[in-house]
């Protein structure tokens, strides 16, 4: 061998070395912050739900904060119960997603719904702490959910001994939420829709034809380009998210990404533990492939809801094109019932409840409440 080739062939081997340094130092830079992470959450995440307490300290009398479990329709459905006075009328909450549940974002985003209602936080089937691997995905659909919101409401109604409750649904919650409204308008005093969905196609044009307007006045040619480019494929439903997070039009107004918006939110809850924070987000994407997911992505609802026996709310961000807000008010135009209410909140996106909450409380203390409709953008 000559000793140019002995060079050249130690020269690779070094080289090679170092490649070999590199990965290493690496991977053991990912399972060191892997670790770090998972540790710092584990102490993050003691499960303790926050009580109601008096200047004292001690757990407010007549007050409930806690974590309980209900068997619906064969399943075991988590929910978290959050009450100032148990005297107050009781609200079941129903999140969006599909399978997203909201109770954690109440932490960094307190509702302050609970100093008036006696909110039930329903987990829905598949998600949250209402998720377990052993379900199956076929069990996702939207007649199952409707008989799950039926059959939890009267398991409230026995359990906090009262012959109806309200019913609130936010975003995927609100399409199972109005149909069991429909159903078994017996059990409701009331429905309150908030980013209530119509037809998520035609709210998924508004929101495109939104934001090339957005970023073209911006100057973000960038963005009109990628978008104009992906806009009715596969990558577009990809980006589309992130666009809305940088135009302000999704979840939150001020969120400029969905890890900002929702999963930092959660994962910042100490009520849950790291088990169930993961929990949330296996939901999530397990539901995210469900028939009901479909059903809310492709269904107009303006097709199958056009009566409702009981007073009806909806309560939409200006922003909102998550749910176009347009749309919905649209929706309720259509809809016959006793009373109705249409309320647009000025500095919100999606999620008035976390948005603008103190006036979120007034329109449910002040209109819903007493049945009217007097602080109603339109009726």
């Amino acid at each position: 061998m000559s000793q140019g080739v002995a060079l050249k062939i130690k020269s690779h081997s070094k080289i090679g070395s170092k490649v070999k340094k590199v990965i290493l130092g690496f991977i053991s830079f990912v399972i060191v912050l892997v670790l770090g992470c998972t540790i710092f959450y584990w102490i993050k995440s003691p499960g303790k739900l926050r009580q109601y307490v008096d200047a004292e300290g001690k757990v407010l009398e007549g007050s409930l904060c806690q974590r309980e479990y209900a068997k619906i329709n064969g399943t075991k459905i988590g929910m978290i119960i959050k009450s100032k006075d148990i005297s107050n009328p009781v609200l079941l909450f129903l999140h969006g997603g599909s399978g997203m549940p909201e109770y954690p974002m109440t932490w960094d985003f307190p509702s302050k719904i609970e100093d008036y209602f006696t909110v039930v936080w329903m987990e829905q089937r598949g998600a949250g702490l209402s998720y377990n691997g052993q379900m199956k995905l076929e069990d996702i659909t939207t007649e199952q959910y409707i008989d799950d919101i039926i059959e939890m409401s009267k398991y409230l109604c026995q359990r906090f001994n009262t012959k109806q409750i309200y019913l609130m649904a936010h975003s995927a919650g609100t399409f199972a939420g109005i149909q069991a409204a429909s159903r078994a308008p017996e059990l409701y005093k009331a429905y309150i829709g908030m980013g209530q969905i119509k037809d998520q196609q035609a709210s998924k044009e508004l929101a495109y034809e939104y934001m090339v307007d957005y970023f073209d006045k911006i100057g973000d040619k960038k963005a009109v380009s990628k978008l104009k480019k992906y806009h009715g494929t596969k990558k577009y439903d990809r980006i589309c998210n992130g666009y809305m997070c940088k135009a302000g039009i999704e979840t939150t107004r001020l969120a400029k990404s969905e890890a900002t918006g929702i999963f930092l939110p959660s994962m910042n809850s100490p009520e849950y533990t790291l088990g169930e924070k993961i929990n949330l987000w296996r939901g999530l994407i397990f539901c995210k492939q469900s028939k009901l997911e479909e059903d809310c992505q492709h269904v107009d609802l303006g097709q199958r809801i056009t009566k409702l026996e009981m007073p009806v709310y909806f309560l939409s961000g200006a922003y909102d094109y998550i749910t176009n807000n347009h749309l919905a008010e649209a929706f309720l135009e259509q809809i016959e019932a006793p009373v109705k209410g249409f309320y647009r909140f000025d500095q919100s996106a999606h999620s008035p409840i976390f948005e603008e909450p103190d006036e979120v409380v007034k329109v449910l203390n002040e209109d819903v409440k007493r049945g009217t409709n007097r602080l109603a953008t339109s009726k």
